[in-house]
Order: structure tokens, then C-alpha cells, then sequence
């Protein structure tokens, strides 16, 4: 029986490669010559016409089509009212007595944001509004249009049921144990 066994590590000093055979093998990434792009020609030029032809050999290729992902600019209502003697020295808003007139697709946004506070009226065109935003606006007696809407999902009930049936197993489980709860689960199924 062996007491003081040596760890491995000494034991195989002045070893290359460490039990592990060939110099090549055991380079974290099984004995496929290495990780990345080992054996591209990255020391010999062998294998780079091949690559240079596979247009497809570098990057991620996925099923997320660039052309129906678009990226959405938005604006907060604290950057309008900065830029708010700008915009109308440029004409790109317009003033309606005292409302502000703003077509953010206009100004080459799309989305307004609730950031800030609003200290103006203003009557607001825009793809997308947030909540809080629509919200700030009209607590100061202007408005916000949409042109875009959003579908909002339907609540479903049966998660809602769902929900409540487990609530009642859990009593039922506790009568069982206890004698309190199956008193108040009968009173409800009397009901």
C-alpha cells in the first residue's frame, strides 16, 4: 500500500507531452489540431484559396434575416425639449399657437420615450410611443398619435385557472394532515 503517492504533475517532469502522445494532441480542443482557426494556413499558406472562396467560412449564419430586423431609433422627451428652439429654427417642427407640432419621423426617429419632464404642450406623431411617455404628454394637455399598432397579446384564462387549482390541492393536502382546512374547503364546496 502506497502512502505517499506523488502527484502527477512531478511525476512527469522532463515528460513532453505528459502521457498525452503526440506533441499535437491534448490542446484543450481533442486531437483536431488545435482551436480556432488552426490549420487555415495560418503558418503555411495550404489551405487559404480554399477558404478565400468559401464566402461563408467566417461569421455566424443563423435564420435572423438583417432585412426583417430593423433597428428602431428612439427619442426621450427631455432631448425634444432641449433641441426644441433648434428644431423650429430649422422648420422641422412647427408651432400651433401654443402646441408644438413634432413628426418624429421627421426628426429621423422613430419611438418616443418618458424620459424627462414635460414643460410644454405638444401634439406628437410617432411609430411607437411608450406608455409613460403618452402618459407625461397628456397630464401637460397635448398628445400623442401612433402610426403603428402594436397587437397586444390576450390574457389567458386558462393560466389564470390554472393558477387557482393548485391553491385548492394544497388545502385539500392540508386537511389531510390537519383538520382546520377541510373545514373552510367544505364551506366552499357548499357554495
Amino acid at each position: 500500500m502506497t502512502i505517499n503517492k506523488r502527484k502527477k504533475v512531478s511525476r512527469q517532469r522532463a515528460s513532453t507531452t505528459h502521457g498525452y502522445g503526440s506533441k499535437k494532441k491534448h490542446r484543450g480542443h481533442g486531437s483536431r489540431g488545435g482551436s480556432g482557426l488552426a490549420g487555415t494556413g495560418k503558418r503555411a499558406d495550404s489551405k487559404k484559396p480554399s477558404i478565400w472562396q468559401d464566402t461563408e467560412y467566417f461569421g455566424r449564419h443563423g435564420f435572423a434575416n438583417p432585412a426583417t430586423i430593423q433597428p428602431i431609433f428612439p427619442i426621450n422627451i427631455v432631448d425634444i425639449e432641449r433641441k426644441l428652439d433648434n428644431y423650429l429654427a430649422e422648420k422641422l417642427i412647427a408651432k400651433e399657437g401654443d402646441t408644438y407640432v413634432v413628426d418624429l419621423g421627421k426628426l429621423g426617429f422613430d419611438k418616443l420615450l418618458g424620459d424627462g419632464r414635460v414643460s410644454h404642450k405638444f401634439k406628437i406623431t410617432a411609430k411607437f410611443a411608450s406608455g409613460i411617455a403618452v402618459e407625461k404628454i397628456k397630464e401637460a394637455g397635448g398628445s400623442v398619435t401612433t402610426t403603428v399598432v402594436r397587437k397586444e397579446k390576450p390574457k389567458k384564462e386558462e393560466n389564470v385557472a390554472a393558477k387557482k387549482a393548485p391553491a385548492k390541492e394544497e388545502a385539500k393536502g392540508d386537511a389531510k394532515k390537519g383538520g382546520k382546512a377541510k373545514v373552510e374547503d367544505d364551506e366552499e364546496d357548499e357554495e
